[in-house]
């Protein structure tokens, strides 16, 4: 008898599933494990009956049919909800169904898990200097103290809205670069520090934006690059880094998102043509493996048991690795555009291999309670 895997998505306009691509694989190597997987989103559940009008992948067909079905002993949450409205429905969904299972939860926003993950001794010196945008006063200590600085929305996405600031030579302003809310790119402009507050008028920097230590990320060409890893429980239930590959952004932008307009490249290739020796490459990546997996540990350990982690990190000229940001909704695409695809489908497998882990325990004699009602903090924005 096959176990059921429910996927919670959000509808973007049109009716479309953003990752249905990633759903698709997902259900095909769900099957071999003997894993039915669902598809389905709040605006398909009927709350009378408690049942959902789902999406399954027909793989003889190649094509995607509706079903009603029951609630899945285990929900995969994949929602990246964009607008207020999305961010509405998934809220009233995880206040109405607060005894599902859930496979991965929300984490905190970008401050919030800084201020967290600053309380760990391994952890905290990988972590850039950050503070919560308060006024036009503290932004210019900040920017005195740090000779490049970026103003990131809090709980943004994808690099919209983050914003690079640079110290020009004989104190001459600021070079002011980024991205809007839409990922456009904004062209390099000369700015003295009052001006950034009206530069930024409307983006609700108060409330929003967290600003934080820039970490040198350009190459010879001028592009920004980082690295995106993959922390992922296996089937056992143990943290395991599944991979982690180079990110290069294109010309002119501060960030290297593959959504963006970013290329991937291999970590091995990217460090090797950066740092040369065989010998620092490998100190380099066992230092990034570790901080990955202490960061999966710890926000664990905060926020309750969770499948999966993308973790974005910077290496400095000198090799030492930092933390950037932690999206607790990874996508795996970074792999299969290096051309890693064993790497790219156990991305795809490992989160219905912890999946039928998590089952296998619950029908032990021995169940553990804490798993039982995984019900995130409604009122926490997530970071991506």
């Amino acid at each position: 008898m096959s176990t059921q895997l429910g996927v919670l998505a959000m509808y973007m306009p049109g009716r479309k599933l953003e990752e249905l691509s990633f759903y698709r694989k997902l259900s095909i190597y769900g099957q071999k494990l003997g894993v039915d997987v669902f598809v389905f989103t709040p605006d398909d559940v009927d709350d009378n009956r408690s049942r959902i009008h789902a999406l399954a992948y027909n793989q003889a067909t190649r094509s995607w049919t509706r079903r009603w079905i029951g609630f899945p002993p285990i929900i995969y949450d994949r929602c990246r909800y964009h607008g207020a409205d999305n961010y509405r429905k998934i809220t009233r969904f995880r206040q109405k169904y607060t005894k599902l299972r859930y496979l991965s939860r929300p984490l905190a926003n970008k401050w919030n898990i800084h201020r967290l993950l600053s309380e760990n001794e391994n952890i905290a010196p990988h972590l850039p200097s950050t503070v919560h945008y308060k006024n036009r006063k503290q932004l210019e200590q900040f920017l005195k103290k740090h000779p490049i600085v970026y103003m990131k929305p809090k709980s943004g996405t994808g690099g919209r809205g983050i914003v690079r600031l640079q110290r020009l030579r004989g104190g001459r302003g600021y070079l002011m670069q980024g991205r809007d809310a839409e990922r456009r790119i904004l062209p390099a402009t000369k700015v003295t520090a009052a001006h950034i507050p009206v530069r930024l008028a409307g983006w609700g920097l108060q409330s929003k934006y967290i600003v934080q230590q820039g970490i040198p990320l350009e190459l010879k060409d001028g592009r920004v690059h980082d690295y995106r890893m993959l922390v992922q429980k296996d089937g056992q239930g143990k943290w395991q880094v599944t991979g982690c590959a180079g990110r290069i952004g294109p010309p002119f932008s501060v960030t290297s998102n593959l959504h963006g307009g970013g290329t991937a490249i291999s970590m091995e290739t990217m460090l090797k043509n950066r740092f040369g020796t065989e010998e620092k490459v490998k100190s380099i990546k066992e230092a990034a493996y570790t901080l990955g997996l202490h960061i999966a540990q710890h926000l664990e350990a905060k926020f309750g048991t969770f499948c999966e982690a993308g973790i974005d990190l910077a290496v400095d000229p000198s090799g030492h690795v930092w933390l950037l940001e932690v999206n607790p909704k990874p996508s795996r695409d970074v792999f299969r555009l290096t051309g890693d695809l064993q790497t790219y489908r156990k991305a795809i497998r490992r989160p219905i291999e912890f999946a039928l882990h998590l089952l296998e325990k619950k029908a032990a004699p021995k169940t553990d309670t804490k798993l039982l009602n995984l019900a995130p903090q409604s009122q926490q924005s997530e970071s991506h």
